[in-house]
């Protein structure tokens, strides 16, 4: 982001908004542990008390950054799950809709959702603490697809997860090569490589 362009935003958010933006920004090109408090509230021009006052501490940011971003995902994903509970929503649809809502998230906040990454850190690790329940609801979310759906897949045989794990990994593989390849064309998931991506894991699962 351009500099002006940053400060500019900064100066249209509130405190503790600004103190989310900042570390968001910070935890994604630096990581968590590498990120100091002073340094979140030098780039939000704020200070420490002020972070202080509203998260507690570094851990308390992370928890409410969490917290507010999955936020956004669930209420994306509430109409899908409330569909497929009524067991008339075919897998081929579910699927697609579901990838569409991932698209969704990760063109809202591309930051965090590669930030989610440090679900990977090592396991006393603070972030790993935070972010761990996040990841494993996340996961939940897909799985209860591939469960509403298994009268429609003779060959689940109880791999709901397996196949939830595959999907998932499918379509984030490609958000992180996108996002990688070329800083020219990070502005637009190519929606058509998706659905031709879904495509091709409903193929693996039918075969």
């Amino acid at each position: 982001m351009d500099n002006t362009e940053n400060t500019d935003s900064m100066e249209t958010m509130d405190n503790r908004t600004r103190l989310l933006q900042c570390a968001n920004e910070l935890f994604y090109e630096k990581g968590y542990d590498a990120v100091g408090v002073q340094e979140i509230v030098a780039r939000a021009g704020l200070t420490k008390p002020t972070l202080y006052y509203y998260f507690g501490s570094k851990k308390g940011l992370l928890e409410a950054l969490v917290a507010e971003r999955f936020e956004r995902l669930r209420g994306m994903y509430r109409e899908l799950d409330t569909r497929s509970q009524r067991n008339d929503l075919r897998i081929e649809e579910a699927l697609h809709w579901l990838a569409d809502i991932f698209c969704g998230f990760f063109e809202q906040d591309r930051h965090f959702y590669m930030m989610m990454a440090l679900f990977y850190s090592a396991r006393g690790n603070e972030a790993y603490q935070t972010i761990q329940p996040y990841i494993v609801e996340f996961y939940d979310m897909v799985v209860r697809i591939f469960d509403r759906a298994a009268n429609q897949l003779g060959n689940m045989n109880g791999r709901q997860r397996q196949f939830a794990i595959g999907f998932v990994g499918t379509i984030s593989s490609y958000f992180l090569l996108h996002y990688e390849h070329d800083p020219a064309e990070r502005e637009n998931v190519d929606r058509q490589q998706i659905s031709a991506l879904v495509n091709q894991f409903m193929y693996g699962i039918f075969s």
